[in-house]
C-alpha cells in the first residue's frame, strides 16, 4: 500500500476507538474495511441530519420565537367595533374574564355600552370605589367610541390594546341589516343597494351621531370623523398613524383564525383561550348580498373605511408573515381549527348553530335586532358538571353574559335588567 494512503488509514483507525458501539474490538488495520465502513457510516449520517437541520430551518426559527415568554397578558382593552365579529372576541375576554378571576370594565347601571355614540368618558364604567375614585380593571371590550385619555383612567398602564375590522361593504351590509329600524338613514331606503344608488336622498348629516351607522362607521368607533374628507390624503395618513400608535394589534374579520393565532401569541393565553364559536352571526336568509354596483358605491361611501380596511389588511399579513411565516400559520391555523371542531362536538347539539326558535335554553338566546335573524347555540345533554360550565360560556350571548359578570363582579347593585327574556 502506497505510504499516503496507509498514513490516512492510520488516522482513520485513531477514530475507531472513538466509536466502540460501532466497531468491534480489533476492527483497525488488520480488519481495515470495516473501519472505513463505520467511519463512512458516521460521515454519512451527520451529513443526513445537517440535510434535514438545514431543510427545517425556515420552520425551526420561527416556531422557536412563537414560544411565549413570561406570564400571560391579563390587562387588555379590546375597541369592540360594530358588525365585524366582535362578539366572539368580546366572548373570550368575558371567559377569560371569569376563569382567571379578573375584573371587567362594564356599563354603569341599566346600560350595555359605554356611553356610544358619544366619545367614552371614564364614569361611563361601572365602580364600587366612594365617589371621586377611580377603579381600574384588568378587561375592557363592551362599545364605546374611542377616547383614549378617558380610558386610561380605567385601565392600568400596561394595558394591551387591539381592535378589529372588516371589509366595509361586508361592515355596512351587515349594520343596514341590523340597524334598519333604529338609523334615521336607513329607515326610508328599500334597500342597501337603493340607499347606495343615492345615499344623500336618506344621509342627513344634521342627525348627527344617530347615523354614525351608516357610514365609516369603523371610523367613527375609533373616535374619528366619519363626515370627513376621505380625499385629504394628510388626514387621513395621521389618523392611520394614531390607530398604530394607540393599538397594539388590528385585527381582521376576514380572517378570523389567523387573527386568533396573533392574538394568542401576543396574549401569550393558552389555545382553549381564544377557541370560540360564532356568536350575534346571522342566519343565511338574513344576509343580503350586494350587486358588483353596489359594492363599488359601497367602497366610495365609505371611503375612509375602506382605506382603514386596506391599510391594516396589509400590516396583519406583513406581520404574520414576519412573526410566523406560512408553514407554522398553517399548522397553527390547523391547530385551532381542531380544537374548535372537538368543542363542537363535545358542547354543542347537533353541531350546528340555530334559530332563536328552536332554543331550548331561554338564556341562551340572542337578542333579535331589525331584520337579522341571530342565531345561538343548543348544548347536549347529559354534560358534567366541569364540561357544562365550559361549554355554557362559549355559547352565553353577549347580554346575558354582561349582565351575569355583572351580578358577580357587582352583588350589592342591582342587577342589569334584559326585557327580551322576560
Amino acid at each position: 500500500m502506497d505510504a499516503s494512503v496507509k498514513d490516512r488509514w492510520e488516522v482513520l483507525c485513531k477514530l475507531c476507538p472513538m466509536f466502540p458501539t460501532l466497531l468491534p474490538t480489533g476492527a483497525c488495520w488488520g480488519g481495515l474495511p470495516r473501519c472505513f465502513q463505520a467511519v463512512l457510516l458516521l460521515a454519512l449520517t451527520m451529513l443526513l441530519l445537517a440535510g434535514i437541520l438545514r431543510m427545517d430551518m425556515g420552520l425551526l426559527i420561527p416556531l422557536l420565537r412563537s414560544q411565549a415568554e413570561g406570564p400571560p397578558i391579563v390587562n387588555v382593552m379590546f375597541l369592540k367595533t360594530h358588525k365585524t365579529a366582535s362578539s366572539t372576541v368580546l366572548n373570550i375576554l368575558f371567559r377569560f374574564a371569569e376563569t382567571h378571576n379578573l375584573s371587567v370594565a362594564l356599563p354603569a347601571g341599566s346600560s350595555f355600552h359605554l356611553g356610544y355614540p358619544w366619545l367614552f368618558l371614564a364614569h361611563y364604567v361601572e365602580s364600587s370605589e366612594p365617589q371621586g375614585l377611580q377603579q381600574r380593571f384588568n378587561i375592557m371590550g363592551n362599545h364605546l367610541r374611542f377616547n383614549l385619555p378617558e380610558v386610561q383612567k380605567v385601565m392600568p398602564n400596561d394595558t394591551f390594546y387591539f381592535s378589529i375590522i372588516r371589509n366595509p361593504v361586508f361592515q355596512l351590509e351587515s349594520a343596514f341589516t341590523y340597524y334598519k329600524d333604529y338609523v334615521p338613514a336607513f329607515r326610508d331606503a328599500e334597500s342597501l343597494d337603493a340607499f347606495l344608488a343615492s345615499p344623500w336622498t336618506y344621509y342627513n348629516q344634521s342627525v348627527g351621531l344617530l347615523n354614525a351607522f351608516a357610514r365609516n362607521n369603523m371610523w367613527f368607533d375609533l373616535g374619528f370623523d366619519n363626515d370627513a374628507r376621505a380625499d385629504d390624503q394628510g388626514y387621513v395618513r395621521a389618523r392611520l398613524a394614531d390607530v398604530e400608535r394607540q393599538f397594539q394589534l388590528v385585527l381582521i374579520a376576514e380572517h378570523f383564525d389567523e387573527s386568533m393565532v396573533l392574538l394568542r401569541r401576543a396574549l401569550r393565553w393558552r389555545l382553549d383561550d381564544v377557541v370560540a364559536f360564532r356568536l350575534n352571526s346571522r342566519s343565511a336568509r338574513s344576509v343580503a348580498p350586494l350587486t358588483a354596483a353596489g359594492r363599488a358605491r359601497a367602497q366610495r361611501w365609505c371611503a375612509l373605511d375602506w382605506q382603514l380596511y386596506q391599510h391594516f389588511n396589509r400590516s396583519f399579513w406583513a406581520r404574520v408573515h414576519a412573526e410566523l411565516g406560512p408553514r407554522l400559520l398553517r399548522s397553527e391555523v390547523a391547530r385551532l381549527r381542531a380544537r374548535r371542531r372537538e368543542l363542537r362536538e363535545r358542547c354543542l347539539q347537533d353541531g350546528v348553530a340555530k334559530n332563536q326558535s328552536q332554543i331550548a335554553d331561554p338564556q341562551l338566546r340572542p337578542f333579535q335586532s331589525g331584520q337579522a335573524d341571530i342565531l345561538g347555540y343548543n348544548l347536549r345533554q347529559g354534560l358534567d358538571e366541569q364540561t357544562q360550565r365550559m361549554c355554557e360560556r362559549m355559547v352565553t350571548p353577549e347580554l346575558q353574559y354582561m349582565a351575569r359578570l355583572y351580578a358577580l363582579q357587582f352583588p350589592e347593585k342591582q342587577p342589569k335588567r334584559l326585557p327580551f327574556l322576560e
